[in-house]
């Protein structure tokens, strides 16, 4: 039997006064899939995925979002939910998810959180208050004509200057979360951070991730992964989404998206946007690692 099932049937068993919930976490590209679905038909299990991109209609293939083959055994939760062009918080995630999981307890399922957005794990697992703050119109226009003008990197330089902690967690290609901690920040004189200051574990939680903690691999795998898209339909499917929701959807300016679209737009050539995707795959990739990081201590 492999350990990773034998340790999850031993968890199963055990007595705990908390509920209990499996977290597998590794950066982009860590092979994640193949263990949840060993560990879910082990446990008679479903899965809800913690990933901020697949929750995002026609966005399949550098999401590496799990075929319907692959869904055939394991029942998963939190995929296609919302259109490319529409925004979805963290709140709104924890709220649906949450109401997923107590439906399997109901049926004395174990429910396992799986993928790779930390923010989306932390919100379920740990008890920590996320800013409930009416929105500043003022405020968020004036971000706006200034992220128009100078483009992404000078909010997030913004950002830089008065929440440094949090602005390491964010690309700034994810510019609707940069200006909404500019505004958490500015409202409240508290960083995101604040907000979720880890207390305490809600569950028995855990935890398991196929990263084996070797970055220099892992980069390798990234490197080759995107080469091997190259001939795929990745740029298809950037194109087809491109024409059909705009430059300005939500997610347009997230990894792969963010480089091809200048190809398409016959700004760059095709062997920059390979590199330009390589790159910041490798930058997302480390901020993850920093992230997770405080599982190992669970």
């Amino acid at each position: 039997m492999d350990k990773n099932v034998k340790k999850v049937l031993e968890f199963s068993k055990k007595t705990s006064e908390l509920p209990k919930i499996i977290v597998i976490y590794g950066p982009t590209w860590a092979w994640k899939t193949d263990m949840s679905i060993d560990i879910a038909k082990a446990l008679d299990s479903e899965i809800i995925s913690t990933d901020s991109r697949q929750i995002f209609k026609e966005m399949d293939i550098w999401t590496w979002k799990i075929t319907k083959q692959e869904m055939k055994w394991v029942p998963h939760h939190m995929l296609d939910i919302v259109a490319p062009n529409e925004e979805y918080s963290v709140g709104e995630f924890k709220r649906e998810a949450e109401k997923i999981m107590e439906k399997l307890y109901s049926e004395w399922k174990i429910p396992m959180l799986v993928g790779w957005t930390g923010l989306y794990i932390d919100s379920i697992i740990y008890e920590f208050d996320i800013p409930e703050l009416p929105a500043d119109w003022d405020l968020r226009n004036k971000l706006e004509e200034d992220r128009l003008k100078y483009w992404n990197e000078r909010l997030h330089k913004e950002l830089e200057k008065i929440d440094p902690e949090y602005a390491k967690e964010l690309h700034p290609n994810n510019y609707r979360y940069v200006m909404r901690a500019i505004e958490v920040k500015k409202l409240t004189w508290k960083s995101k951070t604040e907000f979720r200051q880890k207390k305490k574990l809600k569950y028995d939680a855990l935890f398991f991730t196929p990263y084996k903690w070797d970055r220099e691999e892992l980069y390798n795998k990234i490197n080759a992964r995107v080469l091997k898209f190259e001939d795929l339909w990745v740029f298809r499917e950037v194109k087809k989404l491109y024409e059909k929701y705009g430059e300005e959807a939500f997610w347009m300016k997230s990894i792969w998206y963010a480089e091809i679209i200048p190809y398409l737009k016959w700004e760059i050539s095709k062997e920059k946007a390979i590199e330009e995707i390589q790159k910041n795959s490798r930058h997302y990739a480390k901020r993850q690692i920093t992230w997770f990081k405080k599982y190992e201590n669970n």
